[in-house]
């Protein structure tokens, strides 16, 4: 790997760009399993707005991650090849955080112990 890859205008920005919205992973993740319409989504997410998730769908789209089909009635959307590309990462993610979420959960509670404040 280039030792320059993080600069502002390289591939891996992007990437990480991509995947540092909260929402775009779990959407991504949520269509894994085949096409789904926002109502299904918004039920099998859970704590997402209909606003956010549209916007989110937009976004994915844009970047070629996520296709839109016109389904009577309404729409419905599925991963590209692209789209399914980002399904490794995103598993070894959840994976990282499975086995390191306590971890990271002990360290913010030791640091808001010690500075009173909150820095997440």
């Amino acid at each position: 790997m280039p030792t320059d890859v993080f600069l502002a205008d390289c591939r891996a920005r992007l990437a990480f760009d991509l995947l540092s919205n909260t929402w775009n992973a779990v959407v991504l993740w949520a269509l894994r399993e085949g096409p789904r319409r926002p109502v299904e989504l918004r039920e099998q997410i859970g704590g997402i707005s209909s606003k956010v998730l549209t916007e989110t769908l937009r976004r994915l789209q844009f970047n070629g991650l996520v296709a839109r089909h016109d389904a009577r009635p309404g729409v419905s959307y599925e991963l590209t090849a692209l789209g399914r590309t980002l399904l490794g990462p995103i598993d070894a993610i959840g994976a990282w955080a499975f086995e390191h979420g306590d971890e990271v959960v002990a360290a913010q509670e030791s640091a808001e112990d010690t500075a009173g404040t909150v820095r997440r």
